[in-house]
C-alpha cells in the first residue's frame, strides 16, 4: 500500500518537554478596594423654564395674501380625484325589436268566420281581401267553417256575398252534409230553402241524410227518414 496508517501513527510522538502548568487564580479581596478617595456629589438640576413660542401678530398683509390664494390642480391630481370617486354608470342594453308575425288574409278571415265576427267578415268581403270560395288549409271553405261553428247568421252573410251552397270541401262534403252531421236543423233548413241538394254524395258515397243522428228528431223529420 502506498500509505501505512500504522507507520504514521508510530512515528508521531508527543514532545516530552511539555509540562502542563496549573493556573492558580488570585482571589479578589475587597479590602484592596478603597472608597475613601471617592466622594459622591449629587446633581442638583436647575428648574427648566420653557420658552413659549409667541407667533407674530396677525397682519392685514397676510390676510390679503391668503385671500388671493387659489389652488391650482394639475391634470394628474384631477385624474386621481376622478378615479377615487366612483361614478355609477348605467349600461344601455340595446334590444332587438320583436319579430312581427304576419298572417295571410285567408288565415285572418278564417279566424273571423270561426268566431262569428260578422263585422270583420263583412269588411273583408266588401274590401275583397279574400275570395269567398277559397279553400283554406283546413280543407274547407268559409261556408263550411260557418256551418261547423253553428252560426246561422254568418252562413247567411257569406251566402249574401256569393258563397255557393253546393260548394264541396276536399272530401266532397257540402255545407248540408255538415249541417246534418253536426246536428244543426236550422242551418240545414235554411240551406234546403236555397236549393241545397239532398242527393249530393261525398267521397265516401254518403248523402246528407245518411249522416243524421237518429236522436236528432228535427233533422229526421226534415228529411222524413226513420220516422215511426
Amino acid at each position: 500500500m502506498k500509505y501505512s496508517y500504522q507507520n504514521l501513527v508510530s512515528q508521531y510522538t508527543r514532545p516530552s518537554t511539555y509540562t502542563p502548568t496549573h493556573y492558580t487564580p488570585t482571589h479578589y479581596t475587597p479590602k484592596q478596594y478603597s472608597t475613601s478617595s471617592y466622594s459622591t456629589s449629587y446633581y442638583s438640576p436647575e428648574k427648566y423654564t420653557p420658552t413659549y413660542y409667541t407667533p407674530p401678530a396677525y397682519t392685514s398683509a397676510y390676510k390679503s395674501t391668503s385671500s388671493s390664494y387659489k389652488p391650482v390642480y394639475n391634470k394628474a391630481s384631477q385624474y386621481v380625484s376622478n378615479q377615487s370617486t366612483p361614478v355609477h354608470q348605467t349600461s344601455v342594453v340595446t334590444r332587438k325589436p320583436a319579430r312581427t308575425v304576419r298572417f295571410t288574409n285567408d288565415v285572418i278571415f278564417q279566424d273571423h268566420v270561426r268566431h262569428g265576427d260578422l263585422e270583420m267578415v263583412g269588411r273583408f268581403m266588401r274590401a275583397r281581401k279574400v275570395r269567398v270560395d277559397t279553400i283554406f288549409h283546413s280543407g274547407m271553405a268559409a261556408l263550411h267553417e260557418a256551418v261547423l261553428a253553428g252560426n246561422l247568421e254568418c252562413v247567411k252573410l257569406l251566402i249574401k256575398y256569393g258563397a255557393d251552397v253546393h260548394q264541396r270541401d276536399e272530401d266532397g262534403w257540402t255545407p248540408l252534409h255538415m249541417a246534418c252531421s253536426d246536428g244543426y236543423p236550422e242551418i240545414a233548413k235554411y240551406l234546403l230553402s236555397l236549393g241545397a241538394s239532398t242527393e249530393a254524395e261525398n267521397a265516401n258515397g254518403e248523402k246528407p241524410a245518411d249522416l243524421i243522428d237518429p236522436d236528432c228528431k228535427e233533422l229526421v223529420k226534415l228529411f222524413e227518414v226513420g220516422c215511426g
